[in-house]
């Protein structure tokens, strides 16, 4: 059995020295700072990593986590500050605000692992954590023949548990790269606002169902619903709550897959992720993927939260805010085809390995449950180009000979695919432009250049994405 991680106190974790300044890798769900094995260790670290684990050789690696007298006095409410009582976040999070709190991980950590750890995954958070109380919690279920109030036992409980592995990407995912070509408004986040985690809980047409959703209620009591709106509990200090809606074809498909979920990564729901209950909606933009859900309500309209109808919106280049009439455009649901490059980093030096080629890893996935098919990697600009190989999973399986798992049902890819490939490079130091780009099966592709989708929120950015490097001999 594998022996318990240790625990530390904030005062402990001073012993220690810099955080930032260590080496981060994810295994098996966990994050770890792995610095003193790597400069114990004589030979390469990898595939060390993945055969032995994260507790050999040295048996003092640990996961850096709050003692639990510390984690209550980060409890400890300050009336003044709705955002005292947020959670406790792990220290190798690139923040963007901190309030409300919005962070994500550095890209090597995000490409080293298929299921993102709960405690790297982005966070996007739009207002204060709320503090929920399980115990007395309630689901309201409206515009139903029968309205619901359900408490967590009664979601565990009375409806079959669905599990789904699927990727959730914010909209602003890559928007630092519009900011490069004209400055927008909104976070300015890098490459890792995306993440890829398991979600568990009860379907949401089977809930529908059970407050008496079908088709005659749909042509009787129903007639012309076309929404599922969202209601969080998370509120600023006028009440307003966060909401969004998607289509109810989505919420009713058989292979729509949506969840009310209460568990990620086969665990209760991180603070930051929704607990006790969110919505998980496969393939469609993080925004309506609603966190602390409250309210679930079958309606004829979309929901009217700001977040819906003045947010999250694609413009033409050529619109700004003089000129934005955010009703002249629909609101995103499913994100175009993506990828992107985690290592190596933009400006790194880099040294070619034994056999003289350079590593590239990175990330690919379209929205919809479309499926990555190809992801094509440049290492001159974008003249040339050979094709990654695409990991289905985590690829130990792979590296031992054993067949990669089967691809998903059509129209139900909602995982991203991780992707690798070994460049050969010509000798003699040199600067690289490393580029790459994703094709889904329906053949969308990325634009080569931002400038042509720039828009003034700097969402949907998913131009061909380009790392620039040194190579040297060794």
């Amino acid at each position: 059995m594998e022996p318990a991680l240790p625990v530390f106190s904030q005062a402990e974790v001073s012993k220690h020295g810099s955080l930032e300044a260590g080496v981060w890798v994810t295994f098996r769900g966990g994050v770890y700072d792995i610095g003193e094995f790597v400069a114990m260790h004589p030979g390469g670290t990898r595939s060390c990593w993945r055969r032995e684990g994260p507790w050999s050789p040295s048996g003092r690696l640990c996961e850096l986590e709050m003692d639990p007298e510390d984690q209550a006095r980060q409890r400890a409410v300050e009336p003044s500050d709705p955002y005292s009582g947020d959670p406790q976040r792990h220290p190798v999070l690139r923040v963007n605000s901190a309030k409300p709190f919005n962070a994500e991980p550095p890209p090597s950590l995000l490409g080293d692992s298929y299921i993102t750890p709960s405690a790297i995954f982005f966070k996007r958070n739009h207002l204060p954590v709320p503090r929920v109380d399980p115990a007395s919690y309630r689901l309201r279920v409206e515009g139903l023949p029968r309205p619901l109030s359900l408490s967590l036992a009664d979601l565990k409980g009375r409806f079959p548990k669905h599990t789904v592995t699927a990727t959730l990407q914010c909209a602003g995912n890559r928007r630092s790269e519009m900011n490069a070509v004209k400055q927008v408004k909104g976070l300015n986040w890098g490459i890792a606002a995306i993440g890829n985690a398991t979600w568990s809980g009860a379907l949401l047409r089977d809930v529908l169902r059970e407050g008496g959703w079908g088709p005659e209620a749909a042509a009787v009591a129903g007639g012309g619903a076309r929404h599922v709106q969202f209601e969080g509990l998370d509120a600023d200090a006028s009440g307003t709550t966060y909401g969004a809606s998607i289509p109810l074809n989505k919420a009713l498909s058989e292979e729509g897959d949506v969840l009310l979920a209460y568990q990620m990564n086969g665990e209760d729901l991180p603070a930051d992720h929704g607990y006790p209950l969110r919505v998980v909606v496969p393939g469609t933009v993080g925004a309506r993927n609603v966190k602390w859900l409250g309210k679930v309500i079958v309606s004829r309209e979309e929901s009217a939260s700001h977040w819906q109808q003045n947010d999250y919106k694609g413009f033409s280049p050529g619109t700004d805010w003089d000129t934005v009439d955010f009703k002249s455009a629909p609101a995103i649901q499913e994100l175009p085809v993506q990828s992107a490059i985690t290592q190596p980093a933009d400006g790194a030096v880099l040294e070619r390995d034994a056999d003289g080629e350079v590593t590239v890893r990175g990330y690919a996935w379209s929205g919809g449950g479309r499926e990555v098919v190809r992801v094509d990697v440049s290492l001159d600009g974008g003249k040339t180009w050979q094709v990654a190989r695409l990991r289905e999973g985590d690829g130990e399986g792979e590296e031992q000979g054993e067949a990669p798992p089967p691809p998903p049902p059509p129209g139900r890819a909602w995982a991203w695919k991780l992707w690798e490939v070994g460049a050969p490079l010509p000798p003699g130091e040199q600067q690289v432009e490393i580029v790459c780009k994703a094709v889904d099966n329906s053949y969308n592709m990325q634009p080569d250049s931002v400038a042509p989708i720039w828009n003034l929120r700097g969402v949907l950015s998913n131009a061909w994405h380009r790392v620039r490097v040194t190579v040297r001999e060794d």
